[in-house]
């Protein structure tokens, strides 16, 4: 089974997935900004602590 099929089998128990991030001291949802800040956001590396 691939990937897509099994998207697709569990399609109705899926749910949307609001991603927050921190701009400028506040929380806003990622699917809120423009196309400018979207692909900024998409750019950034994730930091991991030791």
């Amino acid at each position: 089974m691939s990937k897509n099929e099994a998207l697709a089998m569990l399609k109705d128990k899926r749910q949307k997935c609001i991603v927050y991030t921190r701009v400028m001291g506040y929380h806003r949802p990622v699917e809120s900004f423009n196309v400018g800040k979207t692909g900024e956001h998409k750019q950034r590396k994730q930091f991991a602590e030791c």
